[in-house]
């Protein structure tokens, strides 16, 4: 599914501690709210608008376990807890942000979660995109399949910069049903990134791993925790997230040929989720633009990228 996404500028780069939360359970029908009937409420809808706006900060686990969500879920019975108040509180816009790329992970597009802060009286609307974890977003506890997609959806989510960079995401939801894509999706995102998988509920990690072609010394890309230069294939750029070299070393494609079924890795399997970028997300040293991810330099390496970035004083 084609995720599309603003972009921000470098002072909007905030590092977003956001202490990934997951643990919750949908209904259909209209937003879940918690109504503060003495406090007059401000609204702040957030949209679908996230391919990849938190930073690795984000997949931290000590929200994993201490907001409530885990058994009680995502709809009205999983929100209105104190557990979860509680959490939210502590940072309400940071928290906002891993419930916005939450949602949008395992809810399906159309359904919605609401939620009203008491404490400040701002209301929140976060919108499905995936519905990797539908049973999980009806209020039964989190299956480990769950647990493992919605893992690898985050992880996909993290960019290193805090930027919003649009990207296809594809693979099966947790009832093994293709997450839909378009011909058009597939042409306007034909750069093959990476694939992701792990389970952060229970410890294990997540891990991602170059799809495809790996970057040459003269490239670099926004979205860094994917993809890599076969010379630095073992380094994590984006840790807790650990590279783990390419997604063929550990994982078993589809029949279709666009994305992996199952990556087994340390004795573990797991369900991943495999992305794609636009060409344009891939910088090369020579184009005649110092790109943010390029440094000056003496050679045509990225990193010493002396025609678009000049010589080092």
């Amino acid at each position: 599914m084609e995720i599309l996404t603003e972009r921000v500028t470098r002072s909007e780069r905030m590092s977003w501690v956001a202490t990934l939360m997951l643990l919750g359970s949908v209904a259909c029908g209209r937003p879940d709210t918690v109504s503060g009937p003495d406090v007059a409420p401000t609204s702040q809808e957030q949209q679908l608008v996230g391919g990849n706006g938190l930073t690795q900060n984000g997949l931290t686990q000590n929200g994993l376990t201490q907001n409530g969500l885990t058994q009680n879920g995502l709809a009205t019975n999983g929100l209105e807890t104190a557990d979860f108040a509680g959490w939210f509180s502590q940072d309400g816009a940071l928290n906002a942000t891993v419930m916005k790329y939450l949602v949008q992970c395992a809810l399906p597009a159309g359904e919605t979660r609401g939620y009203q802060d008491a404490s400040t009286g701002t209301s929140y609307l976060w919108e499905g995109g995936l519905g990797l974890a539908t049973g999980w977003a009806s209020g039964q506890p989190m299956s480990e399949a769950e647990q493992q997609l919605v893992s690898a959806c985050m992880a996909a989510h993290v960019n290193k910069y805090g930027l919003h960079v649009s990207l296809s995401v594809l693979g099966r939801t947790a009832q093994q049903e293709p997450i839909p894509y378009t011909a058009e999706e597939l042409q306007n995102f034909p750069r093959r990134e990476g694939c992701f998988f792990g389970n952060l509920f229970t410890g294990e990690g997540v891990f991602a791993a170059t799809d495809g072609e790996y970057l040459d010394e003269a490239e670099s890309s926004p979205r860094a925790c994917a993809l890599s230069t076969r010379e630095n294939a073992s380094v994590s750029e984006c840790s807790p997230i650990v590279h783990v070299n390419s997604c063929e070393q550990y994982c078993t494609l589809d029949p279709s040929g666009l994305f992996y079924t199952q990556c087994t890795y340390n004795g573990r399997t797991y369900l991943p989720l495999t992305t794609r970028i636009r060409s344009e997300d891939v910088y090369t040293c020579g184009d005649g633009v110092c790109q943010f991810t390029e440094s000056c330099g003496s050679d045509t390496r990225a990193n010493s990228c002396m025609n678009d970035c000049g010589r080092c004083p």
